[in-house]
């Protein structure tokens, strides 16, 4: 019986001949693409010490990967939404970046400074545990290239996948060195980088609460995640701009981010 032509079944049983091979990256990506259209990808290992490390990247436009190297693998990755998935050690399978992002994501300074230029618009991301202390992103992206976000049936497309997507990576990255142990505390290490940098002395709520504000979450979402109300927030926000001499968020992530990336 001759096998249809074009079909994912296809295209995914030579990704499995690929496992552990040259060329997996590439037969991945194309079985992704024939189940689900994407303008870009990139396949991020995160470890719990150091930053993240691309395995895999193409893109149809030239700015979706522009700062990756200068801005994102230096220490911007702390505030993605990705990486706080890393962190909460989240079950493997498919997330859209919309769905875990903070509520104020797209108001955040990281979104407007970063984000916004690499020109995403939409993204789902497989997290897969190929050995203890790393997690795997490989996150399929919709950019200006083609201007489309993903509509509910590829959301519905990448779910249904996501067992096999995730088996496979583990499979294949599964001799990638790990860094076992908890995860790193990382308003500690702001706490002692702004310290070290600029002598200024935040408790450990003010750079919960930095970290917060950076990533994105409103007052609101803060106050949830910290269990503590609206208004509190509001006060902890409003001594930590003191203590920091600053008055808007904009100068909190000109003061932060070099700290996150060790150029502070």
């Amino acid at each position: 019986m001759q096998s249809l032509p074009n079909s994912a079944e296809t295209q995914l049983a030579q990704t499995i001949r690929r496992l552990g091979q040259n060329g997996f990256e590439s037969a991945l990506r194309d079985f992704l693409h024939r189940c689900l259209p994407f303008d870009n990808i990139i396949v991020m290992a995160y470890r719990d010490a150091g930053p993240p490390q691309a395995l895999f990247r193409q893109a149809d436009g030239p700015q979706v990967f522009a700062a990756m190297d200068t801005t994102y693998l230096a220490g911007a990755y702390l505030l993605d939404p990705y990486h706080d998935l890393h962190l909460a050690r989240a079950p493997a399978g498919a997330y859209r970046l919309r769905d875990v992002a903070p509520d104020a994501f797209q108001r955040s300074r990281y979104f407007l400074d970063y984000y916004q230029q690499t020109t995403l618009i939409d993204e789902i991301g497989f997290v897969a545990y190929p050995v203890a202390g790393v997690s795997l992103n490989i996150c399929l992206g919709r950019d200006a290239s083609s201007g489309q976000n993903f509509a509910p049936r590829e959301i519905e497309t990448a779910s249904r996948i996501a067992p096999i997507v995730t088996a496979l990576a583990e499979a294949h990255w599964a001799g990638l060195v790990g860094q076992p142990g908890p995860a790193p505390d990382v308003p500690d290490q702001l706490t002692r980088a702004a310290l070290a940098a600029h002598g200024i002395r935040l408790s450990q709520r003010q750079a919960e609460v930095a970290l917060l504000i950076l990533r994105g979450h409103s007052s609101v979402s803060i106050g949830l995640r910290l269990g503590v109300a609206a208004q509190t927030v509001k006060v902890f926000r409003k001594q930590l701009y003191a203590r920091c001499g600053i008055s808007s968020q904009a100068e909190l992530f000109a003061l932060m981010l070099p700290l996150l990336t060790g150029r502070g």
